[in-house]
């Protein structure tokens, strides 16, 4: 099993989008480094589940693949600007199609496909991308922006807070910095 890397850099995150191009690979990989959703459980998103009678909805709530719990999270500006962009592409979809559709009508893109738009991305930044470089983004993210592990560990579901470091890839180079500034 080849492991990945969260995307440690909002201006990294930003050029990612941008290599990325097609909405829908765009709005996948916003809606996966804004929530804590497995890529599985992106891939199963239908339209309904973001759209309520032509308006994008504030929240979705899903049964997780992995877990099989029912999880309810609400859609940030980020990824409501992404499927606005996304769906006036996709015109009079329906609510039973799939949200990320591939090239085979009617079918989810899979999850080598999705690996591949993602690492595809990565390679060319020289980043080690992969579909769940998604999740461990958003916990990375998360922790910088909050410092509080134990939330981190509650968002990704993780049973232990040493697991959530070494997932979102908190290295000790980065706890030691900690001492070394401090400096009370």
């Amino acid at each position: 099993m080849k492991f990945v890397d969260p995307v440690k850099d909002t201006k990294q995150i930003d050029k990612v989008k941008k290599l990325l191009g097609k909405k829908r690979d765009v709005l996948l990989f916003t809606m996966g480094i804004n929530s804590s959703l497995r890529v599985s459980d992106l891939l199963g998103l239908k339209i309904g589940d973001v759209v309520l009678d032509g308006v994008i909805k504030d929240s979705i709530t899903l049964k997780e693949a992995k877990t099989g719990k029912t999880k309810s999270l609400p859609l940030n500006d980020s990824i409501k600007k992404a499927l606005k962009s996304y769906l006036a592409e996709r015109g009079d979809a329906q609510p039973e199609e799939v949200l990320f559709l591939s090239r085979k009508k009617g079918e989810a893109i899979r999850r080598c496909q999705a690996w591949k738009i993602i690492n595809d991305a990565g390679r060319s930044l020289q980043l080690n991308l992969g579909t769940h470089s998604m999740r461990k983004t958003f916990g990375y993210q998360v922790y910088k922006s909050t410092r509080n592990l134990g939330l981190t560990q509650k968002l990704l579901n993780h049973s232990n807070s040493a697991d959530t470091l070494r997932y979102i890839g908190i290295t000790k180079e980065e706890l030691d910095e900690v001492y070394i500034n401090l400096n009370l």
